[in-house]
């Protein structure tokens, strides 16, 4: 037995020393993000708009299903992408509906009054990181091979 607790003595030293050197919470600053990762196929095909102040933005929405095979539930996230020129807009632009992605962005919450009044609240995310896990099968593409 005493072989046993010595063998796992260097593991709970390891332990107790990551947690001494580990960052508390309390001392990160105060930010209005959170991070959020999403992973769900693309609701339709990414848009390039361009905000009030005439910068380019690239919109998609993804939905990302959860629960049970018979009561599965669809959560829908709206996606901003502020798209630099070049290759990786057309990365974006190039993808369609029903692309398996894995997106990493900034999330926040947002507090309106909407057309009548009410009070509202919506999650914005900002996309830092993409990855297309799987592209849509595509009849066109089965004809071609």
């Amino acid at each position: 037995m005493s072989s046993f607790l010595n063998s796992l003595r260097p593991g709970l030293r390891m332990a107790k020393t990551a947690t001494q050197t580990a960052r508390a919470f309390s001392s990160s600053p105060a930010h209005a993000l959170a991070r959020l990762t999403v992973t769900g196929r693309l609701g339709a095909d990414p848009e390039l708009q361009a905000t009030a102040s005439g910068q380019e933005v690239i919109k998609y929405v993804v939905g990302s299903s959860h629960g049970p095979r018979d009561n599965r539930q669809t959560s829908w996230f709206r996606i901003t992408s502020f798209a630099p020129e070049g290759p990786h807009r057309d990365y974006l632009l190039s993808m369609t509906k029903g692309t398996l992605v894995l997106v990493e962005g900034d999330a926040s919450l947002r507090t309106y009054d909407d057309a009548e009044g009410k009070s509202r609240t919506s999650l914005n995310v900002i996309q830092r990181y993409i990855e297309v896990l799987k592209r849509p099968f595509n009849a066109d593409q089965e004809s071609q091979q």
